[in-house]
């Protein structure tokens, strides 16, 4: 019935760790590409071509994301081509034996691609794998030389860093998950009645206008009834408002469990209701008037050991092509008003 603030979120949320991909994707492609050839004019020509095998993976992960839009490859392409170059400078040394100190872009390109949990495991397996390359004697697999101060101060910093990635990380998750529980509550006091927990004026204008739109499309049949609580006031002045609040929610669920899956109620303003019933002539409409009236007779609800009994008077209109919404509603406001005066508990017109 109206825009999902979660799914919208989530959309939101996606496309912008797709835009940032994307960028990460162009950037590294472009660094690793222009390092590959002061690789080649140094004559470093195994560090040059896996610069330029890794620019080329960039590339298919920036491809995958701008030619399929799929941002799961794209991610998985440039996180692990980014692994292996890593792994290459550690077993290398790169240049000078400084191609370790490029892992530190490891952490925050982890956890943000693939979130806290899994990035945090990634990270874990990347630890693993670089300690072994790293302590391994070179007896066993020859690889480039480093000091044991400098092995564990790499370590150290690496894990300071991951750890200031994934607190960040999880600031921002949870500041995104209040921010979605905000939007909802919001969304939720902007569409729906607080006490009886139905449809909005609001929110009922927005599907009676996309169904307005649907039936010039299809031609097919819509009808509306609006539904008044007869003696309301009276109610209010016996039993005080609390016992009015008490009727409504009553009346709502009533309402709610006497209509079809595409069907709305709406509470339409103090102890009106607005019935909206897609696919339905005003013959139907007014079988469904009826059915509500006798389910509400005989009915009591209870309230603080007192028994309020309740009865409505209902007006039906239904939609013809060359009318606005507001000359509908306005019919069956016209409706409701002759059944009130012709002694309330009544419907009309009269079928």
């Amino acid at each position: 019935m109206y825009e999902d603030p979660q799914l919208n979120s989530l959309v939101n949320e996606g496309q912008q760790q797709a835009h940032v991909v994307s960028l990460f994707a162009l950037v590294g492609m472009s660094i690793t590409a222009i390092m590959g050839l002061i690789g080649l004019f140094n004559n470093n020509f195994v560090l040059a071509a896996w610069l330029f095998f890794a620019s080329f993976t960039y590339f298919l992960g920036y491809f995958a994301y701008h030619k399929y839009n799929n941002i799961k490859l794209s991610s998985a392409i440039i996180l692990y081509s980014l692994y292996l170059l890593m792994f290459y400078l550690i077993y290398s040394g790169g240049v000078e034996n400084t191609g370790p100190l490029w892992i530190f872009i490891v952490a925050p390109v982890s956890v943000f691609i693939h979130g806290l949990k899994r990035g945090l495991i990634d990270i874990a397996l990347f630890v693993a794998i670089i300690s072994t390359l790293m302590f391994m004697p070179t007896d066993i697999i020859a690889h480039a030389p480093y000091s044991r101060e400098f092995k564990l101060r790499l370590l150290y910093s690496f894990l300071t860093v991951t750890f200031l990635s994934a607190l960040y990380e999880y600031s921002r998750e949870k500041s995104y998950k209040h921010t979605l529980e905000l939007s909802k509550k919001y969304q939720q006091l902007a569409h729906f009645d607080p006490l009886t927990q139905l449809s909005n004026r609001r929110d009922a204008l927005c599907i009676l206008k996309r169904a307005q739109a649907r039936l010039l499309r299809s031609k097919e049949p819509l009808s509306i009834i609006i539904c008044d609580v007869d003696h309301f006031k009276k109610i209010n002045d016996l039993y005080g408002h609390n016992a009015g609040d008490t009727v409504l929610i009553e009346l709502a669920k009533i309402f709610t469990h006497s209509i079809r899956e595409q069907d709305c109620v709406a509470r339409w303003g103090g102890e009106e209701f607005l019935f909206i019933l897609p696919q339905t002539v005003a013959k139907n409409a007014h079988a469904l008037a009826i059915k509500i009236q006798q389910k509400l007779q005989g009915h009591l609800v209870n309230y603080q050991d007192k028994h309020i009994e309740i009865t409505v008077s209902m007006g039906i209109a239904q939609f013809k092509d060359d009318q606005s919404i507001d000359e509908l509603i306005n019919c069956a406001d016209k409706y409701l008003y002759q059944a009130k005066n012709s002694g309330r508990n009544q419907v009309y017109p009269k079928l």
